[in-house]
């Protein structure tokens, strides 16, 4: 067996185990939105990305969204978006680049939650990891994908794009290696569940786009 634990919630399919490992044993997905952890700065990144990509280029998906704070990094891609961060005081920016998009450069600002301030401006619950996206922000991605049926996360997290996916109607698919932060994307994820059919009656609220279509 490749993983601690399997956690069937709905639509969603939870691994508690090492994605380089779970991986291999996946069939079809048809996107990949991850933010893998990043290395420490003495490291040699672009070698450490070498090692967490080789399988997802492998990976059998039609896109791929990836983060990073480099502007460029050793991965095809046709797009290229930024995440103009707002906080408190002022904003930072993470790129995410995708792989089989359309030729596109996008900006989008949301919160970075960081803390419970942070998240009372969004709307979301703050789980207390350090690289929590907003849900709104998960959902703005995955607008980027509306023939994507099944979302893969191999760096689950606090399961937010789980979260995002469920509310969309998206299928899912979430690798975490850490219980903690496993059973708290769980949780999460099967509050976004049982709710379901308030997503389903009421809009999704979107993000702020600043720069659209340049090329």
């Amino acid at each position: 067996m490749t993983y601690a634990k399997k956690v069937v919630i709905g639509d969603a399919t939870l691994y508690l185990g090492d994605c380089m490992e779970i991986l291999p044993t996946l069939g079809k997905v048809d996107a990949v939105i991850t933010d893998p952890p990043y290395p420490d700065w003495l490291a040699d990144e672009y070698n450490y990305f070498d090692g967490i990509l080789d399988p997802l280029k492998k990976f059998d998906c039609r896109q791929l969204i990836f983060w990073t704070t480099k502007r460029e990094f050793p991965l095809d891609y046709t797009a290229r978006h930024v995440w103009d961060k707002k906080t408190g005081c002022g904003s930072e920016y993470e790129f995410l680049f995708e792989r089989n998009g359309a030729k596109n450069f996008k900006v989008v600002r949301y919160y970075l939650i960081n803390s419970d301030v942070a998240a009372s401006f969004t709307g979301d619950v703050w789980t207390g990891h350090k690289s929590q996206k907003p849900i709104g922000l998960m959902n703005w991605c995955m607008d980027f994908m509306p023939k994507a049926n099944t979302i893969l996360d191999p760096f689950m997290g606090s399961g937010t794009t789980g979260v995002a996916a469920i509310q969309l109607g998206r299928k899912f698919i979430g690798i975490e290696r850490d219980p903690a932060y496993f059973a708290t994307a769980c949780r999460r994820i099967e509050q976004a569940h049982k709710q379901r059919p308030l997503f389903e009656a009421e809009p999704q609220k979107k993000p702020e786009q600043l720069g659209l279509d340049a090329a």
